[in-house]
């Protein structure tokens, strides 16, 4: 993106919560949503004595994001601590990784919307405890306290670090987008930004087009939303172009998301990593991974999104948009392939997926796994209206009943009698008497006045209260009005 003579370079910081059942360090359980500080032992609190024991799960699903971004994480990776003072930090230091990371570089591939596709690198994916939460409002005297809750200290994460290659908001919002189905297709991470199970953080700077140094860089904390790291973007590339076309400076410094405004607010000045004083984690000893670990890992890989996404298209016959749109959250792709397989009309349950289900599955809280519409009950519908049992107009209003109750197909068309009529003699009934009613549109249509035909067709799809077979109805009428 160029605007006024300049570009932006961004750089994301993905903050993934990898799904292990205890913390990195302890045994303490890492489910969400527990009372307040009730997740919590001496190791997590940081209580003097205690020592950390690394969670070998957490390792192994590290192991499988290296692979899956072309990465080998056989070799030494080595812990650190992070030193800093904030309440939330029960120790005063993180344990995290610095100079030996457990993942070294690799790459993902993005798509636009436009079509076009890029390579985005990974610098780096590291291992680390996360913090607490600070609470700052909505509980007795938040005007003049903050809450702590460390339910959330010493919870596993995977940071993973791009390199500064991406250029525009839409850019940044593909990778995150490849990112999150990544990380759910290796089942180590759900994704879920609104629990902060996903965070992402924003390191932002322009520069004029052509110039290879970097500009000033600005840090945005805690993005909880695509659209929110989209909109952030936005505003800080425009603010930081209009800073420099008026003469200004910027300032290296951490932001916030102000939602309320729409705007970035400064949050501290940013430190370097320097600041942090990083040395070698002194009560855990080197992590070494060997070839057969990256093995044994490797042979569990699923089927990865960008493979889904090429196989979707050339197996289904599906367009780009939709089958990117498809692939996107692993639960959905599974749902749409087993209704395609079930139907046995894989465009079709692309339709009705994309339309429809998605349609109703917004203001539905649990989304594809809450859903009431189960893949084997809209592969019946499908069905029914491929065997014109029903006309797709009637599926419309089966799908909405079957989504409301979570009954099948079959049973809501037999409830409320809507069974498409097939039957030539009774449609042609029906349709003599719409004839013979209005005598004045038969003389039109057969003076030439064909597109009355759509008159007749109408008339009878009431009459039928839309359970007329339309091909059937339109057959009929032609062979009485051209007689």
């Amino acid at each position: 993106m160029h605007a006024m003579g300049y570009e932006a370079v961004i750089g994301l910081e993905v903050h993934a919560q990898l799904l292990t059942d205890s913390k990195l360090f302890c045994t303490c359980s890492t489910e969400f949503g527990a009372e307040p500080n009730n997740q919590t032992c001496p190791v997590c609190l940081g209580m003097p004595g205690v020592l950390p024991v690394l969670n070998d799960r957490a390792v192994d699903f590290a192991i499988k994001f290296g692979l899956a971004v072309d990465h080998n994480p056989a070799g030494t990776s080595v812990f650190a601590r992070k030193n800093y003072f904030y309440p939330d930090l029960p120790k005063g230091y993180q344990i995290t990784q610095f100079k030996h990371p457990v993942v070294g570089k690799g790459r993902i591939t993005i798509e636009l919307e436009s079509g076009e596709t890029r390579d985005i690198g990974i610098t780096r994916a590291h291992l680390e405890e996360d913090a607490g939460q600070s609470h700052h409002e909505g509980w007795p005297q938040s005007d003049r306290k903050s809450y702590v809750n460390l339910n959330r200290a010493g919870v596993p994460l995977l940071e993973i670090v791009s390199e500064p290659e991406i250029h525009t908001p839409d850019e940044a919002y593909a990778y995150l987008r490849e990112m999150k189905a990544i990380l759910q297709y290796l089942e180590i991470c759900d994704g879920n930004m609104e629990e902060g199970s996903m965070r992402c953080d924003a390191n932002v700077s322009v520069r004029p087009v052509g110039q290879k140094e970097f500009g000033t860089r600005t840090e945005i904390k805690n993005l909880n939303s695509f659209n929110n790291v989209r909109r952030s973007l936005q505003y800080e590339i425009d603010r930081q172009i209009t800073t420099l076309t008026h003469g200004g400076e910027i300032e290296q410094c951490t932001l916030l998301w102000d939602e309320g405004s729409q705007s970035t607010k400064v949050m501290r000045g940013k430190e370097d990593s320097h600041d942090y004083r990083y040395f070698p984690e002194p009560d855990l000893l080197p992590l070494t991974i060997t070839e057969e670990r990256v093995e044994a890992a490797r042979a569990t890989l699923p089927e990865l999104p960008h493979e889904k996404y090429a196989r979707f298209m050339e197996t289904y016959g599906l367009n780009r948009p939709d089958a990117l749109r498809l692939i996107s959250e692993k639960p959905l792709a599974e749902y749409y392939e087993k209704t395609a397989e079930l139907s046995g009309n894989p465009r079709a349950a692309c339709s009705w997926v994309m339309s429809e289900l998605l349609r109703d599955l917004k203001d539905l809280e649990g989304g594809v796994a809450a859903c009431p519409v189960s893949p084997e009950n809209l592969a019946g519908l499908v069905r029914l209206i491929d065997a014109k049992t029903i006309s797709g107009k009637i599926g419309k209003q089966v799908f909405s009943a079957m989504f409301a109750s979570g009954k099948d197909p079959e049973t809501i068309i037999e409830e409320q009698g809507l069974k498409q009529i097939t039957d030539e003699g009774e449609l042609g009934r029906i349709i003599d008497e719409i004839l013979a009613a209005n005598q004045s549109q038969v003389a039109d249509y057969r003076g030439g006045k064909t597109k009355i035909l759509g008159f007749f067709v109408g008339q009878a799809m009431k009459a039928t209260r839309g359970k007329g077979n339309p091909a059937t109805v339109n057959q009929l009428l032609r062979q009485r009005l051209d007689a």
